[in-house]
């Protein structure tokens, strides 16, 4: 059943690319260069004081144990990350004809009519958004199903009204893309959440004021064959950018950034969706770089810079004695520099389903504070949780090739349930080290732990 179902995927991914290829291969006389030159995001990257250089993928494999099993069944996803660079071209659709004037006043009309120009057109359409531009909206929710395969490529910059009344119909949201099948947005351009007001608002900076949510500055709701690529998304109100309920998603060359007391501003989250790949990202925040929760599966992650922020993490899960779902994921290859974690699987007690079959290799981590993390007694309110009984298992984790420094004291904490603890955890060659006291391992409630090769600091 299990290599039915790898097939089965590995043929969706198949006639994914082939479907996505045909899309560039077509009417390549309009095409325009995009509007940076080749060196633009390393120049962005290091003026935010980013290291350019995620760190490189190492296909290695663990010859024994379970370990290798897992591995072994991330070899039948493709590699996409030199998909794309040219669009297909058929119908051109530009804002401005629309009457956009990019003048600081809302173009949300314009906007919402050149996209309905464009998803009732049949054939290929390409939606611009032109360079050296920026172009003011107000919520705005893009909807499917389209007639045509849809290209929008954002050359300028989007950003979002920071007039909060503008979010009464829907708090949660800025940009949606919903229901949009064979969707690619790229282009070289910003989108700009202007969050500033709503982190001011937020009772995580402002502990007299209520708590409440604020809006994702860009989600794709309900999408099959996605490509979003060579954006820079900066300052959400809340989530920078979500995948929902989508299939088959590709997300590469990706800059996102916000302050890292930005409260909340996840990186890239990713809910209830399957096979997706993000890969040659940069992330620095004030929340998770990536987050991955309930739902999803077959998640990959490969070539990220991730810092200011909370690390990579799979959670939170179970909250409020929630069930929540998550395998077959895989983080190869990151750099993590001053985060609050590090590569973390995050639960509340009371919770109850699976996190399984998770993959953690080839991380390099720089004054990074617990930079190895099972939390099975997470607990983000103000008030103590209530100790229960039930918890979300946790089984099948792989944690190898990961070395660099620790700016905590436990650079290995795996705090399983006592109920339902860890099982099959396997640490191999970690190496981390501290500029001050010698680091330890806290290892509680693990069942069928492995530590192989040289193992520092290591489980008592």
């Amino acid at each position: 059943m299990a290599l039915e179902r790898h097939s089965v995927q590995l043929l969706f991914f198949i006639i994914f690319i082939i479907s996505y290829i045909s899309r560039y291969t077509l009417c390549l006389a309009n095409y325009h260069e995009p509007p940076y030159g080749s060196n633009y995001y390393l120049d962005e990257i290091y003026e935010y004081g980013y290291d350019s250089q995620a760190y490189p993928s190492y296909l290695s494999s663990i010859e024994d144990g379970k370990s290798k099993d897992l591995i072994k069944q991330r070899t039948q996803i493709l590699n996409l990350k030199n998909v794309g660079g040219f669009s297909k071209r058929g119908k051109t659709v530009n804002v401005d004809d629309f009457g956009a004037k990019a003048d600081g006043t809302d173009d949300s009309k314009a906007f919402m009519q050149a996209w309905k120009e464009a998803c009732s057109n049949t054939g290929a359409v390409i939606v611009v958004v032109p360079v050296d531009k920026t172009y003011r909206l107000k919520p705005i929710r893009f909807s499917g199903p389209c007639k045509a395969n849809l290209t929008v490529q954002i050359y300028g910059t989007l950003e979002a009204s920071d007039d909060q009344s503008d979010y009464k119909k829907d708090g949660r949201h800025w940009i949606v893309f919903d229901n949009v099948q064979n969707l690619v947005v790229e282009g070289g351009g910003t989108v700009n959440g202007n969050g500033k007001i709503w982190w001011e608002n937020s009772c995580k900076i402002n502990k007299s004021l209520p708590c409440k949510d604020a809006p994702t500055a860009l989600t794709f709701y309900k999408g099959n064959n996605l490509v979003v690529s060579n954006l820079k998304i900066q300052d959400a109100q809340q989530i920078h950018v979500s995948f929902q309920k989508c299939k088959n998603v590709l997300a590469f060359n990706l800059m996102v950034t916000a302050p890292g007391d930005s409260p909340n501003t996840d990186g890239i989250h990713v809910t209830d969706t399957q096979n997706i790949r993000i890969t040659s990202s940069t992330i620095g925040t004030g929340d998770d770089c990536i987050s991955i929760v309930s739902g999803s599966q077959n998640v990959q992650a490969q070539d990220i810079t991730c810092g200011p922020g909370h690390g990579i993490s799979i959670g939170s899960l179970g909250k409020g004695n929630s069930n929540a779902y998550v395998s077959e994921v895989t983080v190869d290859g990151a750099k993590l520099s001053g985060t609050a974690n590090g590569v973390r699987i995050k639960t509340w007690q009371g919770g109850s389903g699976y996190a399984s079959n998770i993959i953690f290799q080839n991380i390099d981590m720089v004054n990074v504070k617990n930079p190895i993390i099972i939390d099975q007694n997470y607990c983000d309110q103000d008030d103590p949780c209530k100790e229960q009984s039930s918890a979300v298992h946790i089984k099948n984790v792989v944690f190898k090739n990961i070395r660099g420094t620790s700016a905590s004291d436990e650079a290995v904490k795996l705090d399983c349930s006592k109920s339902y603890p860890c099982e099959a955890i396997v640490l191999e060659n970690i190496n981390l080290q501290s500029e001050e006291d010698e680091p330890k391992a806290l290892c509680n409630n693990v069942d069928d732990l492995a530590q192989r090769g040289s193992v520092f600091p290591r489980c008592p």
